[in-house]
């Protein structure tokens, strides 16, 4: 099930918090002792500069699959997202460099140090509005750098009221020249939510290599005998270079081109209990300029999807974090489970991101 941690970070008794969430996420994810301590440390410098920098702010941790060009052996590794409305980070790559210690308190790494020992590491901060910044531990360190694949894909999930279970979950499998991303809002909250949402995940593992539309029948099987969820599945062919996507139930999608923001709807329904007659597929180019977002309801209706260039140029995981951050506020906070997953060709900037 999706297993979240989130500690809001306002004072710094709230360290030693998200140091234990970072520690039991590690056991989570089967992480060794070693691993482990580069979490705890990771997790100990983005909660301090929270702290210090930020004024404050939130440390989400989720369990998420390693990607299998970064450890063969696969697995299950630690995500940590800091995020803060904070006056941002007037000097980026000073705060990058290696031995910069962000509070007086702190273990002494400093973010730079944190981008060299986390096998992937982004920092996305703009003036005025705020900083986040997102780290990957494995199971294994990267033992050297791999090619880029053609497709990236990041996100972010969080359970309403800071729950252990969020009834949202997301994944993604390659099979072939086919990357498919699967994200899927239980009904309701709690670990029957979650239950069926997890049931959809195992499913998609057996059928990632079926076309869209049969992936949602076939999800509808699996998930009878939960109580269902809606479903969106985004399926990128690499070498024809073309995106589909069909969904069912209140789980929705924007994809950006070069020509802005086009939304791409969902059939009404619920996946393991009330599916259509009629599932439609849609089909577009996928270009070197794309990016789709794929969200469930507990953003607000009507957030707003980013167009800062420098972001969108950034690691999928760091915009899944941003759209989350500044979709919610403590005016405007998250209403339901919520989940934001990100596909986009490889842009990232060099200066920020770093994925081992």
């Amino acid at each position: 099930m999706s297993r979240v941690w989130e500690v809001p970070v306002h004072d710094s008794t709230r360290v030693r918090d998200v140091r234990v969430a970072a520690k039991e996420a590690s056991a989570h994810a089967g992480l060794g002792l070693d691993r482990t301590a580069i979490a705890e440390l990771v997790a100990t410098e983005l909660a301090t500069n929270l702290l210090k920098h930020a004024g404050g702010g939130r440390i989400v941790l989720n369990l998420v699959d390693c990607p299998a060009t970064d450890v063969p052996s696969g697995g299950r590794s630690v995500q940590l997202c800091s995020l803060d409305h904070g006056p941002g980070i007037a000097d980026v790559g000073g705060a990058l460099r290696d031995g910069y210690s962000t509070a007086e308190s702190s273990l002494g790494a400093g973010l730079g140090s944190c981008r060299r020992i986390a096998n992937a590491f982004q920092l996305y901060s703009v003036p005025g509005r705020g900083t986040v910044a997102t780290a990957r531990i494995d199971r294994e360190p990267a033992r050297r750098r791999t090619p880029a694949p053609d497709v990236l894909v990041g996100g972010i999930t969080v359970a309403l009221a800071q729950a252990e279970h969020s009834g949202d979950a997301w994944c993604w499998v390659r099979s072939g020249s086919l990357l498919t991303l699967l994200l899927a809002d239980g009904l309701g909250h709690g670990s029957k939510a979650a239950h069926a949402s997890t049931a959809a995940v195992e499913e998609l593992r057996r059928t990632a290599h079926l076309p869209p539309v049969e992936i949602l029948h076939r999800l509808h099987a699996a998930l009878r005998p939960t109580r269902g969820a809606a479903a969106a599945v985004a399926q990128v062919d690499t070498e024809r270079r073309e995106l589909d996507f069909a969904g069912v139930g209140n789980v929705g999608a924007r994809l950006r081109t070069a020509d802005g923001w086009t939304s791409l709807i969902s059939h009404p329904g619920i996946v393991g209990a009330y599916f259509p007659a009629h599932v439609p597929l849609r089909r577009v180019p996928w270009r070197a300029d794309s990016l789709l977002v794929v969200y469930s309801d507990g953003l607000p209706s009507r957030w707003s999807p980013p167009d800062d260039p420098h972001l969108l140029a950034h690691d999928p995981t760091v915009v899944a974090a941003t759209v989350l951050r500044d979709a919610s506020s403590p005016a405007r906070p998250e209403r339901d489970d919520t989940s934001v997953a990100v596909l986009a060709p490889d842009r990232r900037t060099t200066a920020h991101d770093s994925r081992l």
